[in-house]
């Protein structure tokens, strides 16, 4: 999955990051009113993490435009205003929900997870190619020998592939949906992972096929 944290306290976010990181998402962060609403009109992301003091651009009015240009991505709050009429304010807004700073890291982590659920239930839970089974919301992927052990990088180029199946993905869609913007993904980076990711998803029933010149494409094997 891939997230966007918009929040200006570098300690916080720098938390929320190494977090989410760590549970296999893609994660990108910024620091400004105007860039989160940039970011979170580009409709990439599974969850918006917003607070409200944000510099340039209150954190509520960057919900606001967001929902009246028909983005529905969830939208998590965490901020400090912790008064009940301001909680209203910002869920009326559009927000999903609304966490309180300081916030136990627990409850963070179950509420991300949560939202994340509930957009993959909308969706398709699990993307089923050839004898692979990936299933977004628990970021796990199995085969026809069972589960398959995946770095958070193969998962979410696995991911990307298998969402798009037989059709052709390019190195730069890889690169801008699989990366975070602080860590960049080099083209050496991306022929590790792809190469890896070929050896372990062999025997599963499809082919990870190279389209010279434009990309590649993840499809069923055929049957002979």
């Amino acid at each position: 999955m891939r997230i966007l944290i918009a929040e200006d306290d570098d300690h916080i976010a720098s938390g929320m990051q190494t977090l989410l990181v760590a549970r296999g998402h893609a994660v990108d962060w910024v620091a400004d009113g105007k860039l989160a609403e940039q970011a979170g009109k580009t409709g990439v992301y599974q969850l918006l993490i917003v607070d409200i003091g944000l510099p340039s651009l209150e954190g509520g009015e960057v919900i606001r435009r967001l929902r009246a240009a028909k983005i529905d991505t969830p939208i998590l709050v965490v901020s400090a205003g912790e008064a009940l009429n301001e909680r209203v304010r910002i869920l009326d807004l559009g927000a999903d929900d609304y966490l309180v700073k300081p916030f136990a890291i627990a409850e963070f982590d179950a509420r991300v997870r949560a939202h994340l659920r509930r957009g993959s239930a909308q969706g398709a839970t699990e993307l089923e190619v050839g004898g692979l089974v990936i299933d977004a919301g628990d970021q796990r992927a199995r085969g026809p020998q069972g589960p398959i052990e995946l770095t958070a990088r193969e998962f979410a180029l696995l991911s990307l592939l298998a969402s798009r199946a037989g059709r052709i993905v390019s190195r730069v869609q890889m690169m801008e949906t699989v990366c975070a913007w602080d860590n960049e993904l080099t083209d050496n980076g991306l022929d590790i992972a792809l190469h890896r990711l070929r050896r372990k998803i062999n025997n599963c029933g499809v082919r990870l096929r190279t389209v010279r010149g434009l990309g590649y494409l993840l499809e069923p094997e055929a049957n002979e």
